[in-house]
């Protein structure tokens, strides 16, 4: 007689843990791009951002979501609070890294150059803006500027006071202010001078590369200590002109050059024998470009395999 009495009772919990699993993993899909691009503007890379998703899922999973108000913003708040933790545990991990690092290129879809917010926040340029601020204000910036939490949403994340994450975002958005790239100029500018950078590059014209490159042109490459790579910034047109033209462009091995969307601006990607050998961000200013990020260490290119999606 036990055992029939407590049929029914297993039945409608295995029934209600479904429709729990079944209701979070819908919330869950229907923000994901979003909890992605938190991650990502946090920690700059694509792989950490996947972990963070995965760990933000696991304790989703576990919420009595009849408590949640916000489905978004609770989330969102679970996606920054494990991204903090992991921050501060890449910028340990990059005091050793060799070289240059920049962050993990993603292969974007051409209506992201539409949204000049989103592009902006999630550019080559602006992330290594924010490399430049401690764990917590780059928190802070994020969850504040481009996503619009609340003051007190943020102080729950990061584990403040409001008042105090009134003054961190203070803080942060004058540094940023103070170091942020400025007039990125319109997509067909983007295109033109893209279209002028890669016929240079491709065919080594150096006085093509010093028409297309401003006076003051940053160029970075970042081989991971695995790959070929500058050790230091390049500084100049004539300097980065003569590297793209004679450097590693000129090597024994078949090589193509395409042109592709790189965390919402553009960029080449380019193969040798077939291969994915490295991305080359392009940041553009009134017709020229002002800077170039050419990655080239593997382990970040998991980004540019295919396209991923990022929103705000």
């Amino acid at each position: 007689m036990s055992e029939r009495r407590e049929q029914p009772t297993d039945t409608a919990d295995s029934f209600a843990r479904d429709s729990r699993v079944d209701s979070a993993t819908e919330a869950f899909v229907a923000h994901r791009n979003l909890l992605f691009t938190v991650a990502y503007e946090m920690l700059g890379s694509a792989t950490d951002a996947e972990d963070v998703l995965q760990e933000t899922w696991l304790r989703w999973v576990g919420v009595d979501l009849g408590t949640v108000l916000d489905p978004r913003a609770f989330l969102v708040r679970i996606t920054a609070r494990q991204a903090l933790k992991r921050l501060r545990t890449l910028s340990r991990r990059k005091e050793s890294y060799v070289g240059p690092w920049l962050p993990e290129p993603l292969l974007t879809a051409p209506d992201v150059a539409e949204d000049v917010e989103l592009a902006d926040s999630v550019s080559m340029a602006m992330l290594l803006v924010l490399e430049t601020l401690a764990p917590t204000e780059r928190a802070v910036f994020v969850l504040r500027e481009v996503f619009d939490l609340s003051y007190d949403e943020i102080a729950e994340a990061v584990d403040k006071t409001p008042a105090a994450v009134r003054q961190i975002a203070h803080r942060a958005r004058t540094h940023v202010a103070a170091r942020r790239p400025r007039g990125t100029g319109s997509p067909a500018e983007h295109r033109a001078a893209l279209q002028a950078f890669r016929s240079a590059v491709e065919t080594g014209d150096l006085q093509g590369l010093l028409d297309i490159l401003a006076p003051d042109v940053v160029a970075l490459s970042d081989g991971g200590g695995v790959k070929h790579a500058l050790l230091r910034p390049i500084v100049g047109a004539d300097k980065v002109a003569r590297l793209l033209a004679v450097g590693w462009w000129k090597r024994d091995a078949e090589r193509s050059v395409e042109p592709v969307q790189i965390n919402g601006g553009p960029g080449l990607l380019i193969r040798v024998d077939g291969e994915i050998d490295g991305v080359l961000a392009v940041r553009v200013q009134n017709g020229y470009v002002t800077g170039a990020y050419h990655v080239r260490n593997p382990e970040k290119l998991s980004g540019v395999e295919r396209e991923i999606a990022v929103s705000r």
